[in-house]
């Protein structure tokens, strides 16, 4: 794969828009990852209204990032088209950092993404980032219907490749000869070279992701941030950090490493109300690991639900990767978690049925940690 090159940094400083800085007495800067999620007796439009309120909130107490993550046929994830998501937050906020966390890659045509991240740049100047995953956010059918394929494991396979040609669209350098060199991902970097083009060269910075080592090694290999999926992927967190680290070589983009992970943590205002609210998302993924996606149940039905031996088993070890608790139990969690990971940032993901829960608990992390209150 080609070599990573510049066109992503708004000032010429090193990893421009991905370093950040920790605010209040928190470890490491916190973002957040919001799944958009659909609760029983509400609508997308609720959720995405809360997603408004989240990102609103968490810009007004110095969060650092706002990201959705692209899913599919899935009925209590509302975030199947993170570009239109994210242009909807960028006009109802002015600092945060939106992004996608992630774009699944091998489900577009890479100009197509350059194209939805060039719009959003043009949008929100500075604040775009875009992450990018290779695994479908969906079952296979699903993916199928995406990429009018079942040819599923050719475009995993071919991800860095893919990976490649969008970063040439980005920074609009096809070198001369190659099929796209005519070819302009607009809007881009081919504007600043029109008669009496005006427009900045920044572009979004891009994010590799990841649940194993495939995207850590390629991520370190290119010089580019690194985000893993600790919510969903804990046994691998700390192999994929330190194979990212070790593979790790200086860039255009970075000449350090620089990881974020992903973490599941929900608090409340007593032990026992953060408890009956993580169960919803528990039991929203027994559904799902059963064939059953639905909308995330109410805490009542959760709390009502028989759950099986297995189901059981599956909700106890899935609860024991969720922070949750008092702020100052989730605080503890998350200050232990960057600590042994080593991570650079916490994207925080708070699965719950109602957005008033959501919304309470990120207040509640800020409050913890003596984030700053703009709002």
């Amino acid at each position: 794969m080609d070599e990573i090159r510049g066109g992503n940094t708004g000032d010429g400083t090193d990893g421009d828009g991905i370093r950040a800085t920790a605010a209040g007495t928190a470890p490491v800067p916190l973002s957040v990852l919001d799944l958009v999620t659909v609760g029983q007796g509400r609508t997308a439009t609720q959720a995405l209204r809360t997603g408004v309120e989240i990102a609103k909130l968490t810009e007004s107490r110095g969060f650092h990032r706002y990201w959705v993550a692209e899913h599919h046929s899935m009925p209590g994830v509302a975030s199947s088209s993170p570009a239109v998501i994210l242009a909807h937050i960028a006009a109802h906020t002015d600092r945060i950092r939106l992004g996608s966390g992630g774009v699944m890659l091998p489900n577009h045509a890479p100009l197509v993404i350059a194209e939805q991240f060039g719009t959003l740049e043009a949008m929100a100047p500075g604040r775009v980032d875009l992450g990018l995953g290779r695994a479908p956010g969906t079952d296979g059918a699903t993916a199928a219907a995406l990429r009018r394929s079942d040819r599923l494991n050719e475009g995993a396979d071919d991800f860095p490749q893919q990976l490649s040609e969008l970063i040439r669209f980005l920074d609009d350098d096809f070198p001369d000869g190659h099929p796209y060199a005519r070819i302009h991902a607009v809007p881009g970097p081919v504007q600043a070279t029109a008669d009496g083009g005006v427009q900045t060269a920044h572009r979004p910075p891009v994010w590799l992701l990841g649940s194993s080592g495939f995207s850590a090694r390629l991520a370190g290999t290119l010089g580019l941030p690194f985000a893993f999926a600790h919510h969903f992927s804990a046994q691998n967190t700390i192999p994929a950090l330190d194979l990212y680290r070790q593979s790790f070589r200086p860039s255009a983009v970075l000449d350090a490493p620089y990881a974020l992970i992903g973490v599941s943590a929900l608090a409340a205002d007593d032990e026992r109300e953060a408890r009956r609210q993580v169960l919803t998302g528990a039991l929203s993924m027994v559904r799902l690991r059963t064939g059953r996606p639905g909308l995330i149940p109410s805490p009542e039905e959760a709390a009502a639900y028989d759950f099986s031996p297995m189901e059981r088993e599956f909700v106890d070890g899935w609860l024991s990767n969720v922070i949750h608790g008092t702020p100052d139990e989730v605080r503890t969690g998350l200050d232990d978690l960057a600590k042994r990971t080593g991570a650079d940032e916490l994207m925080i993901t708070a699965n719950a049925h109602g957005g008033d829960a959501r919304l309470r608990s990120y207040e509640l992390i800020a409050d913890a940690y003596g984030l700053p209150n703009e709002g």
